[in-house]
């Protein structure tokens, strides 16, 4: 595993030396870490959806129906 020094200020590294679940700071950061890489994903999976969407054509569906289509899902996948 690489090592990376990061330097916070002291309110910054207090809160995150005091989150609980976490024995230190470094646990933290790399949990937001892995967090962001899974948004990042989640984001681009739902750009690809939506292009695919455009490139398909028109859609039987209302506007209302296909956001509420696609916050449905984006809910159901965000629960897991």
């Amino acid at each position: 595993m690489a090592t990376m020094n990061i330097s916070l200020p002291d309110t910054l590294k207090q809160w995150a030396c005091n989150r609980k679940g976490y024995s230190n700071a470094s646990d933290y950061v790399r949990e937001l870490i892995r967090r962001d890489q899974e948004r990042t994903a989640r984001l681009a999976h739902l750009q690809n959806l939506l292009d695919e969407g455009i490139a398909s054509g028109v859609s039987p569906l209302s506007a209302e129906d296909v956001f509420a289509n696609a916050k449905a899902k984006y809910d159901q996948q965000t629960a897991l």
